[in-house]
């Protein structure tokens, strides 16, 4: 099998649209979003790209354009390589990205995920609908707009509202913010580590 960068060249000359992308880990490609779907089969199909381990997005914050962006990563079990595929959202209010359910079946709850939590919607995906929040509730939790407490909403349920009699408040952050640092493929060095600025009834709440 090819080394990566091989890889990347091959992907290259068949899709003249993709470019490096800068990375302190794992090797990185942006490609346009038209070209997404193409490239991940390619990948699947052609260079030995087997697994989907991941599939997030990020928020770039409000004034951003473009200010979301799609994240694949794909394994492959045959090299042991890992590749980082990023794709921006044409629309900064509605973003949008072509579903991958039909290259990897766990693509489909990596995108509830994804919707849920960031509000990007996966066109073709067979059934795109929350999958850690409820129903009808108004936020995406983990777009940069969204406190980190939280807010106070409405209870999912109004006989349990009825029972419980208050709503979902805001809470602390539980040891939070957590920031990562670079570990290349090393877990255990890159796993998010909490600032610690929680608060509670016996330390107040910091102030912005």
């Amino acid at each position: 099998m090819p080394a990566i960068a091989d890889v990347i060249t091959a992907l290259q000359a068949r899709f003249p649209r993709v470019t490096p992308r800068a990375s302190a880990d794992l090797p990185a490609i942006n490609v346009p979003a038209a070209d997404a779907v193409a490239l991940l089969r390619c990948l699947r199909d052609e260079h030995g790209f087997d697994h989907l381990a991941d599939l997030t997005a990020i928020d770039w914050a409000a004034g951003a354009s473009p200010r979301f962006t799609v994240v694949w990563h794909v394994f492959s079990h045959a090299t042991h390589d890992y590749l980082r595929v990023a794709a921006d959202c044409a629309s900064d209010t509605e973003p949008e990205m072509p579903t991958v359910t039909g290259l990897w079946p766990a693509a489909n709850w990596h995108e509830r995920e994804t919707y849920d939590l960031l509000g990007v919607t996966f066109t073709g995906h067979p059934d795109l609908r929350r999958i850690l929040m409820w129903d009808g509730y108004a936020h995406h939790p983990l777009r940069k707009e969204f406190p980190l407490a939280g807010v106070e909403t409405e209870l999912w349920d109004a006989d349990v509202g009825s029972v419980v009699n208050t709503k979902v408040i805001a809470a602390p952050m539980a040891g939070g913010p957590f920031t990562a640092t670079p570990g290349g493929l090393n877990m255990g060095t890159s796993e998010p580590r909490a600032k610690d600025e929680s608060w509670n009834e016996a330390a107040a709440k910091p102030r912005d």
